[in-house]
């Protein structure tokens, strides 16, 4: 099960909380994604390993998006399409999911 989620703070937003905290995903294996602001994952990956301690929780994938405040939005597309891509394939096949 792939669980995307945003940098809050630093953290997993709390609406990904309440999420996992309810759903039981006991035997699942759980594969964390991420985007930020440039600050990276905070301590959200390992929130999840703690929400999920009884799932198998695969490496995490990150990645720089916006910085809003900048006036900076996440837009994906030519250059960054292609890095991110990249990046993600090469993420996939470390955690053996494609070949």
């Amino acid at each position: 099960m792939f669980v995307g989620f945003p940098t809050w703070g630093m953290k997993l937003p709390p609406p990904m909380k309440s999420f996992l905290k309810q759903y039981d995903l006991r035997g699942k294996t759980v594969i964390p994604f991420n985007t930020n602001a440039g600050y990276g994952v905070g301590s959200s990956f390992e929130t999840v390993k703690e929400l999920c301690a009884n799932s198998k929780v695969l490496e995490g994938f990150t990645m720089k998006g916006g910085i809003e405040r900048d006036g900076v939005y996440l837009v994906i597309k030519d250059e960054k399409a292609k890095e991110a891509e990249v990046k993600v394939k090469q993420w996939l096949q470390k955690i053996k999911i494609i070949k």
